[in-house]
């Protein structure tokens, strides 16, 4: 009895051998791809906003309860436009008491010239009714500045994008009422890591994707770097003019891809079929390790610049049990399209 259990503790025994041998040695099944011909890209990926180029507040000089209200937030308004009055009665009436003064000053100055001309006064008289003329008209002239404050004009031809304020609100002075967005087209502001941004430089060409334009690839040119950088963030601002602004809308979020080079018809593999500098082919039904030199190197695809032919049949995605001159089955057979 105890003979039997030896020989069935062997058998045993071979057969996890012979398994643990079979699954290091025996033919393994393996996806494989052949290399493409495409583009190679090496790029920048930020993240960016659109913006207005130029953005204007639109505040009162002088404080007051908003009584009209001309324009609204997406209302194109022109140069010297009326946006909004502030309420100025007391204003307006002041005004007019100053201008009745000014009319007195006026005609007491008038009277006494005519006085001086007949030697009844002395000149001296006539010089301070001069003077009470020139202070009372000084006097309405701000007066009649402060009341033009109270009425806000568009100071350039553009577009409304933010309103801040309701008819009885009072306004204090230099609270932004409206922000005119004018003078350029729109521009996309992005954040760029600080390990990248020294690649990065004004003319460079941009790519940019938004989501409202799933579609659609926007083209785009550097047009300023920040020369200090955000130091929580670790990261630089850099603005993109738009080759078509008027595709997209302030506000949205754009993903962008400042290309630092470009090289067409490069050897290209799934960048997942690499592994320490090296790819899986599969030759005579074997597996072979083979050492490549990479280029551009992408999320997707990867460019092979040295090391790997044309027709090689890659390993999509190595595993770690594949050994030098192991036996392979191949499960299926694809191009490399990848984006």
């Amino acid at each position: 009895m105890q003979r039997k259990w030896i020989w069935i503790l062997a058998i045993g025994v071979l057969a996890a051998a012979g398994g643990i041998y079979w699954w290091r040695e025996g033919p393994v099944t393996v996806t494989v791809v052949t290399p493409t011909r495409g583009p190679a890209v090496d790029a920048i990926y930020a993240t960016g906003t659109v913006e207005p180029t130029v953005m204007m507040p639109i505040a009162p000089r002088q404080a007051g309860y908003l009584a009209e209200l001309k324009v609204d937030e997406g209302d194109r308004v022109r140069e010297g436009q009326v946006l909004a009055r502030l309420d100025d009665q007391d204003l307006r009436n002041t005004v007019e008491e100053l201008a009745a003064r000014v009319e007195f000053a006026r005609a007491q100055h008038q009277r006494l010239l005519e006085l001086v001309r007949r030697n009844v006064v002395a000149k001296a008289e006539l010089d301070r009714a001069r003077s009470d003329l020139d202070a009372a008209e000084a006097v309405l002239a701000r007066a009649r500045a402060l009341r033009d404050f109270m009425t806000l004009t568009s100071p350039a031809d553009g577009l409304i994008i933010r309103r801040d304020g309701e008819i009885g609100q009072f306004i204090p002075v230099g609270q932004a009422l409206f922000y005119l967005s004018c003078c350029a087209p729109l521009r996309v502001t992005a954040e760029v890591d600080e390990e990248d941004i020294l690649r990065v430089r004004v003319g460079q060409k941009a790519v940019l994707r938004a989501d409202a334009l799933p579609d659609q690839v926007l083209d785009g040119e550097v047009s300023e770097v920040t020369p200090k950088g955000d130091p929580v963030a670790r990261s630089y601002r850099v603005r993109i003019r738009l080759a078509e602004p008027e595709k997209l809308r302030i506000g949205m979020t754009v993903d962008a891809n400042l290309v630092v080079s470009e090289r067409e018809n490069a050897l290209l593999v799934p960048s997942t079929a690499i592994q320490n500098g090296a790819v899986w082919v599969v030759e005579d039904g074997r597996l072979h390790r083979q050492p490549v030199r990479t280029g551009v190197a992408g999320a997707v695809r990867t460019e092979i610049v040295e090391g790997l032919a044309p027709d090689a049949r890659v390993v999509e995605t190595p595993s770690e049990n594949l050994r030098e001159g192991r036996a392979a089955r191949i499960r299926s057979s694809s191009s490399a399209s990848v984006s």
